[in-house]
């Protein structure tokens, strides 16, 4: 094992100054020398803590608007220079070169620049150089050189200068952490020129994360995972604080995220009953309490154990509701103090709070893997509108039926290919997802509808006077019989296939109202 390091001469130059006084402090206790520059060197003066600026020790004034301050050999020479090569230390000295065994910077906040909607010239302006220049140089020359990126990593280093310098361990540790955080960087630069220059798929695609947990295992408990945050800022997972309850599972954040996406898409209060990454109930109402009723009525087998998801901030009606069935997940933009009171008493219940709802429309790339790569594509950010409809059958829906078909194809959206989905009153009644072919969704719909009829007690199924919504187009007449038997009397549909006029004359036949939105909504 190597032998700690200690250091004699640390360069400072953060932008987040959390912890870097105290910091300092140490490092001037044990008698290193401190180079600094702007507002760091300013911020340890005013400490009383003796610093020189890094224009003195290169001999070299700060020019081009301070672009140019630590791009110099005194600086890249004092950081890559091996300590165990005679020939570099020779040629150090023949420089004038002298040693630096530790970095301390933050970079530019190019990242908050852009997410605030900062002008061009301002994100340009917050495209640090000099920096990612430096920390790259101390963590090539990790075998001598501590590079610190946080300010988390503050007191790691901290403690080890304690006992007599930073051991290699540390070194290679933070030095995998600083070539990461310059990699995140540039993805981040990368990515916003892209959008600057409007290529939503340049020739290199990259993207980063920062790791927010890692999860006892993935999709089985042989499978390893970790939750990362892409930095976007958009209000979801990644944002939410997680009140109480047990650890997350990777199925419960794949889940949640499902049920939070869903729920964003509808303007009144409304709940998103998920399991297994579909919606088992979905309904709107006047308030989140109603709404839960009409949603668990669609599916309560299901629903046990299931994600919940509300767009609005939940109180104790809605809380009571929730919590008086096994659920494991309930994520809402906030909830008041008395809904957590009653959350509380079911202490394994997860309850997430996100401080906003996801943007439905916004902008977006979503990933899937494949070997060797990987696939990209916009966020399905499509949304029909009744002005976007196209009446094809002899009868237009009556407005409580076109109520119900907007409802329905939003939340198709959302429901895995081959999605049908059953909705009335604004609340769907029968859902059929993840099929191989639309036939067998529409007929496990209607018998989702009979079921959940006869566990609320009714004498009728539910889908009768319902609408049904279809995420891609009928490729036969048979699917919408199937709907038509059920007791659909409205269907929606994107329309396309060869077989329209067959499709169309069934609906007719049927005495049904049919409309075409020319946008499908696949999701596999």
């Amino acid at each position: 094992m190597s032998e700690p390091v200690p250091v004699r001469r640390a360069l400072l130059s953060v932008s987040d100054k959390t912890g870097i006084v105290e910091f300092a402090r140490v490092l001037v206790a044990q008698g290193a020398e401190i180079l600094s520059t702007g507002g760091t060197a300013q911020a340890l003066r005013i400490a009383g803590l003796p610093v020189k600026d890094v224009s003195d020790f290169t001999g070299f004034p700060e020019i081009l608007d301070g672009r140019v301050k630590t791009l110099l050999p005194q600086v890249h020479g004092g950081l890559l220079g091996r300590r165990d090569l005679p020939e570099h230390q020779a040629q150090m000295a023949q420089h004038a070169i002298q040693p630096i065994d530790l970095v301390a910077v933050n970079l530019y906040p190019f990242e908050a620049t852009v997410a605030r909607g900062a002008a061009f010239e301002d994100c340009i302006e917050n495209i640090d150089i000099g920096g990612p220049a430096m920390i790259r140089s101390a963590a090539k020359n990790f075998a001598s050189v501590v590079v610190v990126t946080e300010p988390a990593q503050l007191a790691e280093v901290q403690a080890e200068l304690a006992q007599g310098g930073t051991t290699l361990a540390l070194r290679r540790r933070l030095a995998q952490a600083a070539f990461a955080r310059t990699a995140a960087y540039d993805t981040a630069i990368a990515t916003w020129f892209a959008g600057q220059n409007g290529e939503a798929f340049p020739p290199r695609l990259a993207f980063a994360g920062v790791l927010r947990q890692t999860l006892r295992y993935g999709e089985n408990p042989h499978q390893q995972a970790g939750f990362y945050a892409d930095g976007s800022f958009r209000p979801g997972l990644a944002t939410a604080a997680q009140v109480q309850g047990k650890e997350l599972s990777y199925n419960n954040l794949n889940d949640t995220d499902a049920a939070f996406e869903c729920v964003a898409e509808f303007e009144d209060p409304a709940i998103v009953i998920v399991k297994h990454a579909n919606p088992c109930g979905v309904a709107t109402a006047g308030d989140l309490g109603a709404a839960w009723d009409l949603a668990l009525r669609c599916d309560p087998v299901s629903a046990f154990g299931g994600i919940v998801a509300a767009n609005r901030v939940l109180d104790a009606a809605a809380a009571e509701r929730i919590t008086a069935i096994f659920t494991e997940v309930v994520v809402a933009p906030d909830a008041d103090e008395a809904a957590r009171a009653i959350f509380a008493r079911k202490k394994n219940l997860r309850l997430l709070l996100t401080g906003a709802l996801p943007d439905p429309a916004a902008a977006g790339l979503t990933f899937k893997s494949v070997a060797g790569g990987f696939l990209a594509q916009s966020r399905d950010a499509g949304r029909v509108l009744a002005a976007d409809l196209r009446v094809v059958t002899q009868r237009a829906p009556t407005p409580a039926e076109l109520a119900d078909l907007l409802f329905a194809f939003r939340v198709c959206k959302h429901v895995k290919s081959n999605a049908i989905i059953y909705a009335k009153g604004l609340a769907t009644v029968g859902i059929g997802a993840g099929q191989m072919n639309r036939v067998e969704s529409s007929r496990i719909a209607a018998w989702k509808a009979e079921a959940a009829a006869k566990a609320a007690g009714l004498d009728r199924p539910l889908a009768e006077g319902s609408v049904v919504a279809s995420d891609a187009f009928f490729p036969f007449a048979d699917g919408l019989e199937t709907a038509a038997a059920a007791g659909a009397t409205a269907v929606i549909q994107p329309g396309g296939s060869m077989r329209d006029a067959e499709v169309i004359a069934a609906a007719d036949k049927a005495g049904l109202a049919m409309v075409f939105t020319g946008m499908r909504h696949f999701r596999h």
